[in-house]
């Protein structure tokens, strides 16, 4: 069973940065994690996702904004958010699963096995 803790949510005004951080248990580090998020009334969508290579994966909406990285003796992943939008406004969540070999962390929600409980992040404009 892999525990995931998030922590690092808050209020930003457009245009500024956040740093969300996810303290993973240790047995997550053989595997892939990611970032989810889920606004008001709208299903849960990948923002980014890294597997135990470091090899990441990005939803376009958040391309060149945000950063994934994975501090596997800390057991912590962050994602690092720059440049925020009233629409990047949502509950984020980490998340963790099994994968095999050098395959590339997906985006879907589906794929993920443990979740941790959220952290609200809220860009005001």
């Amino acid at each position: 069973q892999v525990q995931l803790v998030e922590s690092g949510g808050g209020s930003v005004e457009v245009g500024g940065s956040l740093r969300l951080s996810c303290t993973a248990s240790a047995d997550a580090n053989s595997g892939c994690v990611g970032w989810f998020r889920q606004a008001p009334e709208k299903t849960r969508e990948g923002v980014a996702a890294i597997n135990r290579f470091r090899n990441t994966n990005y939803a376009d909406s958040v391309k060149g904004r945000f950063t994934i990285s994975w501090d596997k003796a800390e057991s912590t992943l962050y994602l690092q958010m720059d440049s925020l939008k009233p629409e990047d406004t949502a509950m984020y969540y980490c998340a963790a699963t099994e994968c095999i070999g050098a395959m590339i962390a997906g985006l879907r929600s589906s794929g993920y096995k443990y979740w941790g409980q959220g952290t609200r992040v809220t860009v005001s404009s």
